[in-house]
């Protein structure tokens, strides 16, 4: 029997497929996920009450082979670097798909249920699981054409024959939001005929049909399946785009919003340590529209900070950043931002619409081809394509030659790294951003995608040689990283749910207070390619008010009223009070 099986959570749910799928479907599919619960044995042994997340949450965000060793399983290969380099530094690893796949670097999913061979078996995600908190991508949008599912829709045999979106051509689709200058539709020929079938991404992922309530129910058995397998925080892929209703954008509708909040009641149900983490590449209020009302997702990314840190770093001015974050309303109850720099996809740009101007995000996608990057192009309604992701590494971007690596460039991208982690919520570093990678150039050669100058495989060999040379970026950056990530752990004014304040000392500063409990941290970042010198004045009211305050990264004291801080370029300071 399920220990604490929640009347209202069934309530709650009982609404959601009223809202989905009509009446007088409500009690087959409520008796249908009172069959779903314990599944797996998930809930049957109640479950602890500890805290979602606490100020040693963090996030390494890494593709299962992103490290190899010859024929070695590249998820051995995955844990031996990390229980080598990042114990205490990180508390949990997202290893992106790991399934079997044909296409999108594992998001054209063929089997939900297996491991890719080629990377290893569940017992190495097991394994890697025993040192590290484990977090998992649903890519429940679509799946390959090389699935199963497919196939068998194809060949017109039962259930999956419905589990697809089949569109006449001819149909207006022009009010559809698109995420890729790609045709909407592509034609399949089945054993039912010759039809066309919905493809948001590209013509190898087949998008699924979820006012088809097998497909939904598919779906929530795949949830519980990697929750016991180990999840503690599930990544809904391309969820913005789940619900199809012609006439409409496509995006954000009010069906998707409910499935989400579904997986949240049966997770709260049964196991309500796991964390549901929403992937929306979309304007900022669109983004946190998926908190609900505490309702919907324990997180979302925080896909403003990334091209709004990289603006304000090269250009010097902090300003857009600053109003941003000073923008940033209070969250619900047990809900918190994912705050990461970098991520296996580039810097999508689409969440600066209403924050920075157009002008300056075109000399933005400017700079970043300067460097050797790439700029991605979406479609609008209007027949016109404007940038929508910048394709390039996260290190590399904050450089200003793509030829060498200078003092100045190390600063700016460990300042970058350093402002993601102060914030409120959970930082999620990219492999790529740990061992300060340059873009792959190569890579885009071999694939012709430009997303693949940012997924380097490193060999095991070539990286513990670079991290073993102290002069090498990878070594500095790597070492510097990780002290500061375990300088983070140690203080509970870093805890995802510390109160923040944003402080406005002008565009060549960036500063925030966080608090925890009447302790307190200021952490003030110089924007800027020069020596500065701060006087600490009433802005800073409570750091003003004290005899004297010690920076966590350096070990300095500062002492006196109207105390002077000299900073040196880009350096950033967590001043404790």
């Amino acid at each position: 029997m399920i220990k604490n099986l929640d009347i209202h959570a069934l309530e709650r749910m009982r609404m959601r497929f009223n809202r989905l799928y009509g009446p007088q479907e409500v009690e087959r599919l409520l008796e249908r996920m009172v069959q779903l619960i314990g599944r797996y044995g998930i809930g049957l042994e109640g479950f602890s009450e500890s805290d979602l997340w606490d100020e040693t949450s963090s996030v390494l965000i890494t593709y299962g082979d992103m490290v190899q060793n010859g024929d070695e399983a590249p998820l051995k290969v995955l844990k031996r670097f990390a229980d080598r380099h990042l114990s205490g530094a990180v508390n949990t690893v997202h290893i992106l798909p790991f399934y079997p796949y044909t296409s999108d670097d594992g998001f054209s999913v063929v089997d939900y249920r297996a491991v890719d061979r080629n990377l290893g078996k569940w017992n190495d995600v097991a394994e890697l699981g025993r040192g590290f908190r484990l977090m998992f991508d649903l890519v429940l949008n679509h799946c390959s054409r090389s699935s199963k599912w497919f196939i068998d829709y194809v060949n017109n045999i039962a259930p999956y024959r419905n589990y697809f979106i089949e569109e006449d051509p001819e149909t207006d689709l022009s009010a559809v939001t698109r995420p890729r200058a790609l045709p909407l539709l592509t034609p399949v020929h089945t054993q039912h005929g010759d039809t066309h079938v919905w493809t948001t991404f590209s013509d190898d992922q087949m998008d699924l049909n979820f006012s088809n309530p097998d497909v939904l129910f598919e779906f929530l058995d795949i949830l519980l399946f990697y929750v016991a397998n180990g999840a503690t925080i599930i990544r809904l892929d391309a969820i913005a785009y789940l619900w199809k209703q012609v006439g409409t954008s496509c995006i954000h509708l009010k069906q998707t919003h409910e499935v989400v909040k579904l997986m949240r009641d049966l997770l709260d149900m049964v196991a309500p340590e796991v964390v549901l983490l929403t992937e929306t590449n979309v304007p900022h209020a669109e983004n946190i529209s998926y908190f609900g009302k505490g309702d919907e997702a324990h997180m979302v990314y925080q896909f403003s900070l990334p091209p709004l840190l990289l603006h304000g770093l090269t250009k010097g001015n902090s300003t857009y950043l600053t109003n941003w974050a000073a923008s940033l309303n209070d969250l619900p109850q047990k809900c918190t931002y994912f705050n990461f720099t970098a991520s296996h996809d580039g810097i999508g740009v689409r969440p600066l619409q209403g924050i920075i101007p157009n002008d300056e995000l075109l000399k933005l996608a400017d700079r970043v081809k300067s460097l050797g990057g790439h700029v991605s192009m979406k479609a609008n309604s209007d027949g016109t394509e404007s940038p929508y992701e910048l394709n390039i590494t996260y290190f590399d971007a904050m450089g200003d030659d793509p030829e060498r690596v200078t003092d100045q460039h190390l600063a700016r991208f460990l300042c970058s790294q350093t402002v993601a982690m102060s914030l409120r919520g959970v930082p999620a570093v990219y492999f790529h951003s740990l061992t300060a990678t340059r873009n792959n150039y190569a890579g885009v050669e071999e694939t012709g995608r430009a997303r693949t100058i940012n997924r380097l495989k490193w060999d095991e060999e070539e990286l513990e040689k670079r991290i073993a040379d102290p002069e090498s970026p990878t070594a500095k950056v790597l070492k510097e990283y990780t002290r500061r990530l375990n300088c983070r752990s140690q203080h509970k004014m870093f805890h995802p749910d510390a109160a923040q304040q944003v402080v406005n000392l002008g565009p060549e500063w960036f500063a925030i207070e966080r608090e925890w409990n009447e302790e307190r941290v200021v952490c003030i970042s110089n924007f800027t390619a020069g020596y500065q010198e701060l006087t600490v004045d009433d802005r800073l009211y409570r750091l003003n008010r004290t005899d004297t305050c010690t920076d966590l990264l350096t070990g300095r004291r500062y002492m006196g009223d109207g105390k002077v801080i000299p900073f040196e370029p880009y350096q950033t300071v967590w001043l404790k009070i």
